[in-house]
């Protein structure tokens, strides 16, 4: 990345190389990689994106997750639903955020399956953000 020669000096004198991310690029960067766990099938890796404690609220049931390992279990159990899907796009929109806290509109446009509209509120944990809360939508079509 080239800087404009009038760019911020850092105390060594030198330019300043620290780029400032805005929370869309975060949130963003975010599903990117949550979309690369999810198509591989990885739930370990879709597990270390959540939050725990976390909550997942569908119509009628309220899940409360209390550690790792049940998020990697519900992950493992769930991935039949999406057999053939070899390939997903979203559309993400950063819906409000807070101190520490975003809530983001997401529509999963699956290739062989159909589309999903689920809302998450990512904190940050652990120095990252990560899936607080999780809760389903009208469907999108």
């Amino acid at each position: 990345m080239l800087l404009p020669l009038d760019a911020p000096k850092g105390v060594s004198g030198l330019l300043a190389s620290v780029v400032i991310m805005t929370t869309e690029q975060t949130v963003t960067e975010f599903f990117t990689r949550y979309t690369r766990a999810l198509m591989a099938r990885d739930e370990k890796q879709v597990a270390s994106l959540y939050a725990v404690p976390g909550l997942v609220l569908f119509p009628g049931q309220s899940l409360a997750v209390s550690d790792r390992a049940q998020t990697e279990r519900f992950f493992a159990s769930a991935w039949g639903q999406y057999e053939g899907v070899t390939e997903t796009h979203t559309d993400v929109a950063l819906v409000a955020e807070a101190p520490g806290s975003v809530w983001v509109d997401v529509t999963w446009r699956h290739v062989g399956a159909p589309p999903e509209r689920l809302m998450y509120q990512l904190v940050e944990s652990e120095g990252t953000w990560k899936i607080a809360v999780l809760t389903p939508l009208e469907d999108p079509s």
